[in-house]
């Protein structure tokens, strides 16, 4: 999903942050938009490969936090996922969108 034409799409500023699946990125990709200042940088709580070897690049770089893969326990995602799917029941309830809707057509 992430590779060296995405990144040239975000803002220099931007972060990417992945708590998903390691492969989602293109990992040489990303490095090079770290090093090159294309991305400001990247939050990784998942890696490809996984665990990250000692002396890779990516230990290096100031603008990547690295943590590792807990970042989302299941008891945070079980609650948060409720909490979401209780608000935007009362949203459909009350005629409204719901948060966080995907619309690939709009890129969101």
């Amino acid at each position: 999903m992430f590779g060296a034409a995405e990144f040239a799409l975000m803002r220099r500023d931007a972060w990417l942050v992945n708590v998903a699946r390691g492969g989602l990125v293109v990992t040489a990709d990303l490095v090079d938009a770290l090093k090159n200042g294309t991305i400001g940088g990247a939050a990784l709580d998942v890696t490809a490969p996984e665990p990250l070897p000692a002396g890779h690049d990516l230990w290096e770089l100031e603008n990547a936090l690295i943590t590792p893969h807990c970042a989302n326990p299941r008891s945070s995602y079980w609650r948060g996922l409720a909490e979401r799917v209780e608000a935007n029941v009362a949203a459909f309830a009350a005629g409204h969108p719901p948060t966080g809707a995907v619309a690939p057509v709009r890129g969101s």
